[in-house]
């Protein structure tokens, strides 16, 4: 897809990598670009930076999806990509407490969910369109530390595939973003995570990644490329695999 002149949303754009997507997409020539986030003065400054309009929405609540894209097409015009970005990180394994479960569920799965409920039909019955869902690389590989995070990053790579294969068809094009660390608000307070083996990133140049992947409509986005070697090691022998990363546990857990 060529982004210039085109309408776009964006969740979480308040920071990281939801601004810096907003701001790169703006500078590649779209027509409109909708900084959505809980945070609304967050997402005001993003849209102050490079001419968009903010949007004050709470992915955990389909209401708030199903508003903003209702309030896009009808000001503004039909959506050509929706990056439904926003995303939150919880700790700890089984014992975490339901509502965080619930939580995390909603925000990193379910708002993936409602953007294609509510918006599937529409760019279908137009011909096409095109869906960014970031995930990460722990929804590929695991998540050391994060049941919920792991789980519901594995459940959003699993959606994204899904899309990909039932609405390619109907002209609607499907990217999923999975980036190990990336400097964050998520990241700001475990710099040295396991995540960040192989460095932490700025959300710019996360975006530029983004661009060129989304120019030739790779399912797969992947900012750090040793990822797809983690990937086939995990295939080729996931037993060792397994084995790998209980070391890795004992590293930062241990």
């Amino acid at each position: 897809m060529d982004l210039k002149d085109k309408i776009i949303v964006v969740t979480g754009a308040a920071s990281g990598i939801g601004r810096a997507l907003a701001v790169r997409f703006a500078a590649e020539g779209a027509k409109f670009v909708a900084c959505a986030d809980r945070d609304e003065p967050g997402a005001q400054a993003t849209a102050k930076m490079m001419g968009g309009v903010a949007f004050k929405v709470d992915v955990s609540k389909e209401a708030d999806i199903a508003g903003l894209i209702e309030t896009v097409e009808r000001d503004h015009g039909p959506i050509d990509l929706f990056c439904s970005n926003a995303g939150i990180g919880v700790g700890g394994g089984a014992e975490t407490p339901d509502a965080d479960w619930q939580r995390i569920w909603d925000i990193n799965v379910m708002a993936h969910v409602w953007a294609a409920r509510h918006l599937v039909p529409l760019m279908a019955a137009r011909g096409g369109g095109y869906l960014l869902n970031t995930a990460s690389a722990a929804g590929l590989l695991s998540q050391i530390g994060s049941a919920p995070y792991a789980v519901t990053k594995h459940a959003a790579v699993g959606l994204a595939e899904w899309l990909a294969i039932t609405h390619g068809d109907q002209g609607i094009k499907v990217s999923v973003l999975c980036p190990q660390a990336v400097r964050t608000a998520m990241t700001a307070g475990n710099p040295e995570g396991v995540a960040s083996i192989d460095g932490m990133m700025e959300p710019e140049v996360l975006a530029e990644s983004v661009v060129k992947g989304i120019a030739a409509e790779e399912f797969l986005i992947l900012p750090h490329p040793e990822v797809i070697n983690y990937m086939r090691n995990k295939t080729n022998d996931y037993g060792r695999w397994i084995g790998g990363m209980r070391k890795l546990n004992r590293r930062f857990n241990g």
